[in-house]
């Protein structure tokens, strides 16, 4: 397994047990994030305060919450997987959605790399 393979894999873990500091821990400080839902692009965040600020928020949706990896592939800078996501909602959201509804979907992530192995943009695809 590369040393990114493995970055990718504890990022993952660290993300299914709410561990922020775990899913930053190899993220630059400048780190952009970007969640596109549908084809269209729902968040937007640069460096990695804002992101954690962000993922310590969205702890509180979710009773539990599960990525599993179904593919890797890893070119040249980036690291592309596709995931099945499983989650129990903990509150009720604005669309509809309601506390203890399961959620079930797939998509991919891609994350890019640079020369020192950080991640520098992490895009979620659903």
């Amino acid at each position: 397994m590369s040393k990114r393979e493995e970055i990718v894999r504890n990022y993952i873990q660290a993300y299914n047990n709410f561990d922020v500091e775990g899913m930053v821990a190899h993220f630059s400080d400048n780190i952009v994030f970007e969640n596109i839902l549908n084809g269209q692009t729902t968040d937007t965040l640069e460096g990695i305060e804002d992101f954690k600020e962000q993922a310590e928020t969205a702890k509180s949706y979710f009773e539990d919450r599960e990525q599993t990896i179904t593919e890797l592939i890893e070119l040249r800078d980036n690291i592309e997987i596709r995931i099945q996501y499983t989650a129990t909602l903990a509150i009720d959201f604005p669309n509809g959605l309601n506390k203890g509804e399961k959620l079930e979907l797939a998509g991919k992530s891609i994350f890019q790399f640079n020369d020192d192995d950080q991640v520098v943009r992490l895009l979620d695809i659903a």
